[in-house]
This record gives C-alpha cells, sequence and structure tokens, in this order.
C-alpha cells in the first residue's frame, strides 16, 4: 500500500508572533524606524521571555551599539506603556523592560557606563528618560493597578539596578527615593515571602557607592521604626532562609541517625542481620563537591540586605531575634540553620566565604547590642536549630532547643573544625573567633553558666592552635595579619581560663581546659618562638597555668604518687589539686572590660567584594524569573 504524499510532506512550524518581532527589531536595514503600530503589537502580545533571551544572547555589545536606535526605541515605549497603566501593556512592558534590561546590561562593553546609555537612551537624552523610568517604577510599585504588576516593578527595577551596578544610571533610583514605595508594598502584602523581593532590592540600593557618599537609603534605615512592617520582612526573610538551607540538605540529608532497625540490631549484638547500612553522608560529600561548590542559591544575596539592615537599625535587630510564628521556623533559628550550612562548606568556593562573612559579621552586630546579647545568653527562650552534618567530624546531636548563645559557639566550632586550610581564610576565622570572644565577655561579666558540650569548643579552638603553630612558615607568607586572628585567639583562651568560673556549669567542663591547655604546653612555647610574641601577650597566661601544672607533676613524680606514663585520670587529679597555688590574672586585658565595636568603614574591602557578590547573585535570580 502507498503512503499518502500528504503524510510524507514536513508539517510547517509555526513561530509565535511575538518571536518574529524580536527577529525584526534587530534587522540592519537602512530604515530604522518601527511605526506606531508595531510598537502597539509589541507591547500587545504575551511576552516570550526565553525567545527574546535567546535573540540578545545572539547580538554582541558591538552590535547593541550599532542598532542603538532600535533599543532606545524599545526603552522608550516600554516606558511610555508602563506609565499609561494601561492593561495589559503595562505588564508586558515590564516584563519585556527585566528580561530586556537584564540581558543588554550583561554584555561586555569597551566603555560600560557610556556604552549602556547609548544603548537604553542616548547621551542626550539620559536625563530625561531615566528619570522618567525611575519615576515610573516609584509609581506603579507604591500605587500599581495589581499586586502582579507592582511585583514586576519591582523586578524591573531590580534588572536594572543589578546589571547597571557600576554605572552612574542607579543613582536615577537614589534620586527618586523608592523606599517608602517598597515599604508601602510589603506592607499591602497577603503573604509574608512577598516582603523578598523589595527587600533585596533595598540591600542593592543601600550599598550602592556608600563609601563614597552618604547613601540617602542608609538613612532611611536607621530611621525606620513601622515595627509590622519590620515583621513582616523578618517573617519574609525567614521563610527565605529556609527554603535556602533546603538546597543543601537536598544535595545530602543529613538528619542525624536515630533508633532504627539497624541501630538496635546492633546494639543488641545481632549487627551481622542489620539491612546494608546506606551511603554516609561523609562519602556523599565527597561525590557532590559541585554541586556544595554552586551554593547557596542566588537568594542567599538577601544576606546582604540583612546585614545593612542589622548595622542600621536596632529595632530590626530586635525583631530578628524575637519574632516567631507558630507555624514555621523562626526567622533567627533559619539564619543560624543557614548559616551553619555555609559555614561549613565556605572553604568550597571564594563566594561561599563571602556570605559567610556577611552573616558572621552580622551576628556581630546583634551581640555587641548589651541587651541583646544578654537575652541571647539566657538560659530562656530556647531555640531549635538544624545543623550541618555533612561531612566529618560531627557536632553533637541536639534534638532538644537550646539558648541562643550555646547554637552561636556550635556554628564558632563547626567552621573552626571544617576550614582549616595552608591558605587559610584569616577574616573568617577572626569572624569565628570574635564571635567567641563576646559571648564569652557576655556571660562571665553577668555570671550566666551555660549548658553547652565545651569540650567540642575548647578542640575546635587549640586545633587552630596547633595550626598556626605549625604551619607558621606558610602563613606568614600569607596576604593579612596573622597576628589579626591570633591575638584574638589566645585572648579568647585566656579569658576562659581567668573567667571561666562564671559561665562554665561545673567544675569538670573548667578541669578539662586546663587539661587540654596542660596536653599542648609545647604547641604554647612554639607559638612564643614562632610569632615572636612579647611577654605582655595573653599567650603568657596560658603557659603560666600549664608551667604550673608541669610543675605540680614533676614533683608528684618525685615524690613517688604517680607513674612515669601518667594515666588522664592522674592528670586531672594533679590539675583538681593545684588550684590552690594557681595565682590567675584578674582578666584585665582579654576584652573583658570593654569591647571593640565594629567599624565597617575600616573592613570596607570584603565588604566590596561581598556587595559585587550580591549583585551577580541578584543578575542570575532576575535571568532565572
Amino acid at each position: 500500500m502507498e503512503v499518502s504524499p500528504l503524510v510524507q510532506q514536513a508539517r510547517p512550524s509555526f513561530q509565535p508572533k511575538i518571536s518574529q518581532l524580536y527577529e525584526e527589531l534587530f534587522v540592519d536595514e537602512d530604515d530604522h524606524s518601527h511605526s506606531e503600530g508595531f510598537w502597539s503589537e509589541f507591547f500587545l502580545l504575551r511576552p516570550d521571555k526565553a525567545s527574546l533571551q535567546r535573540r540578545l544572547e545572539a547580538v554582541s555589545a558591538d552590535d547593541l551599539l550599532h542598532f542603538q536606535y532600535e533599543t532606545q526605541q524599545l526603552f522608550l515605549h516600554a516606558v511610555r506603556h508602563i506609565k499609561s497603566g494601561t492593561a495589559p501593556a503595562d505588564e508586558v512592558a515590564l516584563e519585556t523592560l527585566t528580561v530586556f534590561l537584564a540581558g543588554v546590561l550583561s554584555k561586555r562593553y569597551t566603555n560600560p557606563s557610556s556604552d549602556m546609555i547609548t544603548v537604553l537612551a542616548g547621551l542626550d537624552e539620559v536625563d530625561a528618560v531615566f528619570s522618567d523610568f525611575a519615576n515610573a517604577i516609584e509609581t506603579i510599585i507604591r500605587t500599581g493597578r495589581t499586586k502582579v504588576v507592582r511585583k514586576k516593578a519591582i523586578e524591573a527595577g531590580l534588572s536594572l539596578t543589578s546589571g547597571a551596578y557600576q554605572t552612574s544610571l542607579v543613582s536615577y533610583f537614589t534620586h527618586r527615593d523608592l523606599f517608602p514605595s517598597l515599604m508601602k508594598y510589603v506592607q499591602d502584602s497577603d503573604e509574608n515571602s512577598q516582603a523578598f523581593e523589595p527587600f533585596l532590592l533595598l540591600g542593592l540600593l543601600v550599598n550602592y557607592n556608600k563609601f563614597e557618599y552618604r547613601n540617602p537609603y542608609r538613612l532611611r534605615l536607621e530611621d525606620f521604626v513601622n515595627e509590622a512592617t519590620i515583621q513582616t520582612i523578618v517573617s519574609g526573610l525567614g521563610i527565605t532562609l529556609s527554603q535556602s538551607r533546603n538546597k543543601y540538605t537536598s544535595v545530602i540529608e543529613d538528619v542525624p541517625e536515630g533508633w532504627n532497625l539497624s541501630s538496635t540490631l546492633t546494639y543488641m549484638g545481632l549487627g551481622v542481620l542489620a539491612p546494608i547500612k546506606a551511603i554516609t553522608p561523609a562519602a556523599a560529600a565527597d561525590d557532590n563537591k559541585e554541586q556544595f561548590a554552586s551554593l547557596p542559591g542566588p537568594e542567599a544575596a538577601i544576606l546582604l540586605s540583612t546585614y545593612d539592615f542589622t548595622l542600621a537599625n536596632k529595632l530590626f535587630c530586635y525583631n530578628l531575634i524575637t519574632h516567631s510564628s507558630p507555624s514555621q521556623e523562626t526567622p533567627f533559628s533559619a539564619f543560624l540553620s543557614l548559616t551553619s550550612y555555609i559555614l561549613h562548606h565556605a572553604s568550597r568556593s571564594p563566594r561561599a566565604s563571602l556570605y559567610a562573612l556577611l552573616a558572621l559579621t552580622t551576628l556581630r552586630i546583634l551581640l555587641e547590642d548589651v541587651l541583646l546579647c544578654k537575652r541571647l545568653c539566657l538560659p530562656t527562650p530556647l531555640l531549635p536549630v538544624r545543623f550541618c552534618r555533612q561531612r566529618p567530624p560531627f557536632l553533637p546531636p541536639t534534638p532538644h532547643p537550646r539558648p541562643a548563645a550555646a547554637h552561636i559557639l556550635d556554628l564558632a566550632a563547626d567552621a573552626l573544625t571544617h576550614n582549616l586550610r595552608r591558605r587559610l581564610d584569616t577574616d573568617l576565622y577572626a569572624g569565628c573567633t570574635a564571635l567567641v570572644h563576646r559571648l564569652f565577655c557576655c556571660l562571665a561579666q553577668n555570671r550566666t553558666p551555660l549548658a553547652y558540650h565545651w569540650p567540642v569548643l575548647w578542640q575546635a579552638l587549640l586545633s587552630l592552635l596547633r595550626f598556626l603553630a605549625t604551619y607558621a612558615a606558610d602563613l606568614a607568607g600569607q596576604p593579612g595579619d596573622i597576628h589579626a586572628l591570633l591575638t584574638p585567639l589566645l585572648r579568647v583562651l585566656a579569658l576562659a581560663v581567668c573567667s571561666g568560673s562564671a559561665f562554665l556549669p561545673d567544675a569538670p567542663a573548667y578541669d578539662d581546659l586546663v587539661y587540654k591547655l596542660v596536653e599542648n604546653s609545647a604547641t604554647l612555647d612554639k607559638l612564643k618562638a614562632a610569632y615572636a610574641l612579647r611577654d605582655d601577650s595573653p599567650l603568657e597566661v596560658l603557659r603560666h597555668v600549664a608551667a604550673h601544672y608541669h610543675g605540680l607533676l614533676q614533683t608528684e613524680r618525685g615524690k613517688g604518687r604517680v607513674g612515669k606514663d601518667l594515666s588522664p585520670r592522674e592528670v586531672g587529679r594533679v590539675i583538681r589539686g593545684g588550684y590552690e597555688g594557681l595565682v590567675l590574672p584578674s582578666g584585665e586585658g582579654m576584652g573583658l572590660e570593654s569591647w571593640e565595636g565594629y567599624r565597617e568603614g575600616e573592613e570596607r574591602a570584603w565588604v566590596k567584594r561581598a556587595g559585587r557578590v550580591a549583585v551577580e547573585d541578584v543578575r542570575a535570580w532576575v535571568k532565572g524569573l
């Protein structure tokens, strides 16, 4: 039977009309102008984002300069349709501009600022066109006809701000203050998660050229006192942070293993009957290095907004710590949990390291507030926090809620343990050490015993000390001042020795610290020689304690009370019996009597790097819309 000729014919492919218009937009013809009918149809049809992205990717930066008349006309007509407020043209124009700006501003131009202006508006018309654009965006965000249109206006603002961040174009959003309209959008939100986009845009605007002039958005943050709006922002922040954390757990599920059939049979001595054990998180982590290196996701750029709001506004700090909802993870728990995962994997990429620094600095700012720090150190309220357990050594399981201070100490201990490299990230380690020091000061001043697995922290701090002593020659040649880490680290340990009785819950916790110092006495001597530390250094307190107990041990050997090879029990007995003769300083000079506050101007190098990383992530987020 013969096949019908109609069946043999290839089916025609149909291209959407809007895609045809995208193709016509960049056609090299003598007559560059398009009729009003073309633009009316252009902004009437539903946009095809993928098609427009492909068309823009196929056009080089030089070609865009060649087609500057067409790009200027597209931008100009889009702004006019946004201002009209007519459905569906205003919504289509906003969606189109979001994709168009992301594509055009991502090109590598010879002269970025002037070339972007030429492509979008022309040097002669830039003030009029971009003032018009900024006014239109502000009006739509504040009084747009629907919530969807208002959200799309914020997305268009994010597209321009992230794409043109290194140019003067963003200054039009500083001249036309968007803060009231962004806060009104948050107030009008039906769901807390809708606060994500305005908070993200606010973070970029606050950081724009903030070291070059007094940023007006920073002043807005300082003066903002609407607690209901702040609570909505904080709740939305918690949702975003939880979602970002869940991307880590989607790679490896790291919930501590409880009692199950395998563990029960093994406990009873019947392990041979247990089912085959699943792959361990440690092995799985090695197999997923690339996935972990790409985390956190681009939504982590909201940590920049969190850092700036924390730095500027005490009311935001209070609500970040205290606000809760019975139906979801508290925002502060989500913040601590995501910080745990970022710190756990901070050494995998410079990007993750910068986000880790942002989170650590945010915590430092919170702890610098005396009242907030005292609240975090109190035995109540208790917080449940999910910690990262994706690489050994694991933190001890903590199934029950604990004081926030205990969680923060766990963050520091885990970060100190999992990021040791010969090319040490001194800023990260100094940030962790600063948190521990601040908590020790607060606990000691208020004489607040803290229930915590202290041997884990002592082990982490002394492991870092041994690392610094072992690789002193390698670390000396690295950028950055290693003493900016070493001195605070020694101060933390000296403070624990001098004032530990005020916050350690019992004598065995203090005995364990002294035992570990005696055990590492050779490391202490090595440090003094390697770094040429002065006699008034906090190291001398530690060496004095170690020397005191070494003398007691020698005396005990001479009297025949202990053997040549001492057991931990014998050393512990000598330690407990030697406290009466041990003279310790008062803690003066350890930072107990004063605290050096965070000064952003002195940290501008890494803050600027973190800002650039956040901008790149917002660009990626916009492209994924």
